[in-house]
């Protein structure tokens, strides 16, 4: 890609198609140069774009980082990853969750530097929340690209039917409703408020 695109979001397109493929490098300094857009690669190479979120969703991301990072402070292990940091994914694709958590043996496995790009490692534990701007069919297809490309349990928040689809390894889709669900496997001992993220939904 000889000429980095600047992408305006009053006309911002959801998925763009480039010929040849951006490479990891030209993906990278894509996303530098459009610092007010969060991108996405798919598996197929195809750029995805996220316009900036609105109130209710951008609140609700900040609680469930911010309970995520509480739980992680308490235990003591792993690092805890907001809505702004991309993986490289085993599929080629460059994904990025609401929040994220990785254990400290995937960290581990990085070379010393690799985090301050995009890191080649799949989260342990991901949480993506619905918003009014993603059909949820996708946000479901993704879930199932996480967990095809390592991670061991997936939450797919929905806000907006108060309620949690349970995403996880050799297992079918779990539904959980209620004001707060408790994590299991990486997460062990992590009990999200989920009343408190309801609460971002509100005016």
């Amino acid at each position: 890609m000889a000429t980095l695109l600047r992408i305006g979001t009053e006309t911002l397109p959801r998925v763009l198609v480039l010929d040849p493929p951006v490479t990891d490098a030209e993906f990278e300094a894509l996303c530098r140069e459009n610092d007010n857009v969060r991108l996405e690669r798919t598996k197929e190479g195809a750029v995805r774009m996220n316009p900036p979120t609105g109130g209710w969703t951008g609140s609700g991301n900040q609680e469930i980082a911010r309970q995520l990072g509480n739980w992680n402070v308490a235990k003591g292990r792993g690092r805890v990853f907001d809505s702004s940091t991309g993986f490289r994914l085993p599929d080629g694709s460059t994904l990025s969750p609401d929040a994220s958590y990785a254990s400290e043996e995937r960290l581990h496995s990085l070379p010393k530097g690799a985090l301050r790009g995009f890191p080649r490692i799949c989260p342990d534990f991901v949480i993506e929340l619905h918003s009014e701007s993603d059909a949820l069919q996708d946000l479901k297809d993704k879930m199932n690209d996480w967990i095809a490309n390592g991670t061991q349990l997936g939450w797919l928040i929905d806000c907006y039917e108060r309620q949690v689809l349970i995403y996880r390894t050799d297992h079918a889709t779990e539904v959980v409703t209620g004001n707060q669900i408790a994590g299991d496997g990486p997460v062990e001992g992590l009990v999200v408020d989920l009343a408190r993220v309801w609460k971002c939904y509100q005016d």
